[in-house]
């Protein structure tokens, strides 16, 4: 990653999560549910959170793990900024024959700067296997990403299906990739 979209040169570091980590991914945990209520409906409960049961298994289940991007703001900038946090992503069936993205998000400002394919290629790079990973069809921007990310993971060889939402029949189906990473 060469350049932050809003300030110039930038460095996108990209690392596992940490129980320290907590206080940042439940914000940027707001923001995703947030941009996805758009396309799922779920509404906050009355003290304005999310359902976060992802969340939270990432850090107490051991089949679990995250990833937090970070852009780092080039050294001579005058203002002395930090990093700024930029992204997630939570897998879930380390162990399992196939690994699952269960939750993957960019803040909005990063988007389309090559943050996201970026943790993409790093997440998979990261547990080479067999992988799983929905999305919407209602979320063009999704269709579109994924498809990318799974022909720059593996070229053509990946396949796509629809699947049932668990317990929710009232909802479309998910669109589901898969694919062998090496």
């Amino acid at each position: 990653m060469t350049n932050s979209p809003a300030s110039g040169p930038a460095r996108l570091t990209i690392r596992p999560t940490t129980p320290a980590d907590l206080p940042v991914l439940e914000r940027l945990w707001l923001l995703f549910r947030h941009d996805m209520s758009e396309i799922t409906g779920a509404l906050p409960d009355p003290h304005g959170q999310f359902r976060r049961e992802r969340l939270d298994a990432t850090f107490t289940d051991p089949d679990r793990c995250g990833f937090l991007a970070h852009l780092e703001p080039d050294s001579l900038e005058p203002d002395g900024a930090g990093p700024s946090p930029v992204g997630f992503a939570l897998v879930r069936a380390l162990d399992g024959p196939a690994r699952v993205l269960t939750s993957f998000f960019v803040v909005r400002a990063a988007r389309r700067s090559g943050v996201g394919r970026e943790l993409a290629a790093h997440v998979l790079a990261s547990f080479p296997g067999r992988w799983e990973i929905a999305f919407q069809d209602a979320n063009p921007p999704a269709v579109r990403f994924w498809r990318a990310v799974a022909t720059d993971a593996v070229g053509q060889s990946w396949t796509e299906e629809h699947r049932p939402v668990p317990g929710r029949p009232d909802l479309p189906p998910d669109t589901w990739i898969s694919f062998t990473t090496s």
